[in-house]
């Protein structure tokens, strides 16, 4: 179970009523005993474990063993379980509303009511009961004498004998999570949860085998694999392989002196590893200062895995295209056969507009999807047994048989499977291989008689689409002989235009370029239209930016070059020059030695984090650029993609504003402009989906900037908990509960120390996300409450619980 709200209940001995109110709240038990999950109101005022580890750790945190809430807010379901949570002496929970963290459960998929027991039976036997006397779990150890029960400071519940030697042991059992000094040994499996909220256990499971670490989703007739860490050292001997989480590293074991490490984060305060419901494998501390359990480490992300690559990202037949779920359409076709499962999650997956079934076999046929592939890729080409002599055997094999759910094919070789889980949608010819998935889909009689021409017809259909065949090659023809005339022509006066551009910056020739660049060889990063290169002309820096694809980049082009270079200011990036040449379109920047804000704030460069002073003069340098571009220029310009990718450093960290390939110009006269949706998901203003839009876009996106500089994450990250992906729904949340603080970049310590400043920060941006835009300020405002001028801060609070308000009527 995830780290949800878990309320602890009574855990009454077998004894007189008084009695049953003061458990065995201490780290041993002696059989027999007997213990009743009491749901009696009086008390359920008092909370308190079976077992609690004899000591704290160094963050205060215990481990503890108990029944506790599997279901919330009814509490009607109940799990014996061992967590990681804080209580006092009296075995009492110090904070109720404190997350605590379930470690292992006896009985995950069984949850017990009120009134279930455990017994503790003279034969040292561990026993769970419903309430009406059914038999739910044991810990299967009754032919041997057991002497106690202890829950150790590993939080290892163990049954022991009189020489403290180890009967039955909850390591042995894991669920979905692993301890420092846990091992997974070969053959054991850590199997995730359904959900974060629902501790019963879904199809995706990690184990280990002889040469490593392997990740699975359950099917039939095989498990389907999504992830593979195979040992690089070579193995000597059949010693069982085991995986141990210790502090700063995954250690495989499997002889003496034989192990090879996964390299983790070291412990500050307490750390558990474990496999969640979307089958990432993340790495939790404690973290003291908001008192909450975060993610240090995204395991299998750190060794390649991509969010597209896992098994359940998209849920049952989605199709994953760069973080984005959609489901399949037919090649060459705008019908479709599948629907979400629900339109506004479109991560839950896809489901079948018309259902399979096998007593309609003859309606089955097989929907044709190019450019697919199988998470499963690793292992699924290389079972023999699925394999046919051809792709057209493999459909046919797969149309007889109604347990086959899709065919799925790399060049010549072809498997069929009994479920679907997510694709991805792949490059042609990606690895030297032509990827395609044929899904079975059931036709109506109206879809049969749309693909099958009737007999007699068929001759003039084959005549017709000979004669369409020999017209549409002969018009091929004349189009593009025109399209080449008309190109030649195209660019000679292309050419000319560029040299009649009034008051542009210098501009250069290509060849000038490909030398001060080194043949482009110093890479800087990628825009939105192309890639940018480090160069030198005579003694200065510069950066070019190398359009892809002149036709397609020529307005973005255009705009760039009229545009910036008719403007200058302190925060907006200097354009210098710029090349036109053919297909080549090339703009040349001053250089900007501290690379793009992103590098800065995001720690994918293991840079020192920014101070809160750097971050608030970074802050109110964006402002003032925008503000110039809205309200100082002849014409109203809207830049529609700012983002820290757009916001470049120099090397004091003062922050300038580049990248106006999306731009747009507004009349002083117009209130708003129509245009097409344009920008970057996760920075798109409301009104996007109206297409009418003014710069107050802008506004919205900068709001955006501002959480993502104070907190140091992406506003949408894949990589987090379901439940933590978009960073503006926890702000509404956060908001929602007076809980601004948790957002606080806990990377550096001085952003703590100036804690009231930065949610006063915060509230600015919550002012700025508004869904009105006719409500957000304007940046000449922004900038007045940045310079701290006479505006009333309380103001914040006003507009933070008019935001909120907004929001839950929409919602």
């Amino acid at each position: 179970m995830g780290p949800v709200k878990l309320l602890f209940l009574v855990i009454a001995a077998a004894a007189p009523l008084l009695s049953a109110a003061k458990p065995s709240n201490n780290s041993m038990a002696k059989p027999p005993m007997l213990w009743t999950n009491n749901n009696d109101p009086l008390f359920n005022l008092v909370m308190l474990p079976i077992l609690i580890q004899d000591y704290h750790n160094s963050d205060g945190l215990n481990f503890v063993a108990g029944f506790l809430c599997a279901s919330n807010p009814t509490c009607d379901v109940y799990l014996f379980a061992v967590l990681i949570t804080d209580v006092n002496n009296d075995g009492a929970m110090v904070d109720e509303n404190a997350p605590a963290q379930v470690i292992w459960s006896a009985n995950r998929d069984r949850p017990v009511r009120a009134n279930a027991t455990l017994e503790f039976t003279s034969g040292g036997n561990l026993v769970l009961r419903d309430a009406d006397g059914s038999h739910v779990w044991s810990s299967g150890n009754s032919g041997r004498h057991v002497d106690g029960m202890v829950i150790t400071e590993m939080g290892n519940l163990v049954l022991f004998d009189h020489r403290n030697a180890t009967v039955w042991q909850s390591f042995d059992h894991p669920t979905d999570t692993l301890v420092p000094g846990q091992s997974l040994m070969e053959g054991m499996r850590l199997k995730a949860n359904a959900s974060p909220i629902n501790s019963t256990e879904n199809e995706l499971y990690i184990t280990v085998l002889q040469d490593g670490l392997y990740a699975y989703a359950e099917s039939t007739p095989r498990p389907q694999l999504y992830f593979l860490h195979q040992m690089q050292i070579q193995r000597i001997g059949n010693a069982p392989t085991k995986a141990t989480l210790m502090n700063g590293s995954l250690s495989f074991i499997w002889g003496p002196d034989m192990n090879e490490n996964i390299t983790l984060p070291v412990a500050q305060y307490t750390q558990y590893m474990r496999l969640d419901s979307d089958g990432y494998l993340r790495l939790y501390e404690w973290s003291s200062s908001s008192q909450s359990w975060t993610v240090v480490y995204d395991i299998l992300g750190s060794m390649g895995m991509d969010p597209c690559d896992y098994p359940t990202v998209c849920g049952e037949y989605g199709i994953c295209t760069g973080g984005q779920c959609t489901c399949p359409l037919e090649n060459n076709s705008s019908s479709s056969y599948f629907k979400p499962v629900d339109d506004r999650k479109p991560n839950l997956g896809c489901t079948p507009l018309a259902p399979l079934t096998c007593q309609e076999i003859q309606h089955h046929q097989l929907l044709t999807i190019p450019n697919i592939s199988y998470y499963d890729n690793f292992t699924i080409f290389d079972t023999q047994n699925n394999k046919r002599t051809s792709i057209s055997d493999c459909k046919q094999a797969c149309l007889e048989n109604c347990s086959c759910m899709a065919v799925l094919c790399r060049g010549g070789e072809c498997v069929s499977v009994t479920k679907v889980f997510s694709m991805q949608s792949i490059q042609p010819e990606t690895n030297g291989y032509d990827y395609s998935a044929y899904l079975k889909v059931q036709l109506s009689p109206a879809d049969e008689n749309k693909k099958k021409p009737s007999n007699e017809n068929k001759k003039k259909v084959m005549l017709g689409a000979r004669l369409g065949s020999v017209t549409t090659l002969l018009l091929l023809f004349i189009v593009v002989a025109l399209y080449l005339q008309r190109r030649r022509k195209y660019e000679e006066k292309d050419e000319f235009d560029f040299d009649q551009l009034p008051g542009t910056p210098t501009r250069y020739s290509f060849e000038k370029l490909s030398e001060c660049t080194e043949e482009f060889s110093k890479k800087l990063g990628e825009g939105g239209f192309g890639s940018v290169f480090e160069g030198k002309i005579g003694e200065e820096r510069i950066a070019v930016k190398r359009l892809e694809g002149a036709r397609q980049g020529k307005k973005e082009f255009l705009a760039e070059v009229e545009t910036i270079g008719s403007i200058e200011h302190i925060n907006l990036v200097r354009l210098i020059g710029f090349c036109a040449e053919k297909s080549e379109r090339l703009l040349v920047y001053e250089y900007m030695p501290r690379g793009s804000l992103d590098r800065w704030i995001y720690y994918r460069h293991n840079n020192v984090p920014l101070d809160w002073c750097t971050r608030c003069r970074i802050i109110l340098d964006i402002a003032k650029g925008l503000c110039y571009l809205h309200e100082d220029c002849r014409r109203k310009i809207a830049h529609l993609d700012i983002k820290p990718q757009n916001i470049l450093l120099d090397d004091n960290f003062n922050a300038k504003v580049a990248d106006f390939g999306l731009c747009k110009l507004i009349n002083r006269d117009q209130s708003k402009v129509v245009t097409m949706m344009r920008g970057t998901p996760g920075y798109l203003a409301p009104e996007w989906l109206t297409s009418r839009i003014t710069e107050k876009v802008d506004v919205y996106s900068f709001g955006v900037v501002i959480m993502e500089i104070i907190s140091g994450r992406k506003n949408i990250d894949n990589s987090q908990p379901e439940e933590n992906v978009e960073l503006i729904n926890i702000l509404r949340e956060k908001t929602q509960n007076n809980q601004l603080i948790d957002l606080i970049d806990k990377h550096s310590d001085d952003m703590v120390s100036h804690q009231e400043e930065v949610v006063h920060m915060m509230k600015l941006a919550i002012w700025c996300l508004q869904h009105d835009s006719i409500r957000r300020p304007s940046m000449s405002t922004v900038i007045k409450v940045l310079e701290e001028l006479p505006i009333n801060i309380y103001m914040f609070d006003y507009l933070a619980k008019l935001y909120l308000m907004v929001l839950y009527l929409q919602s």
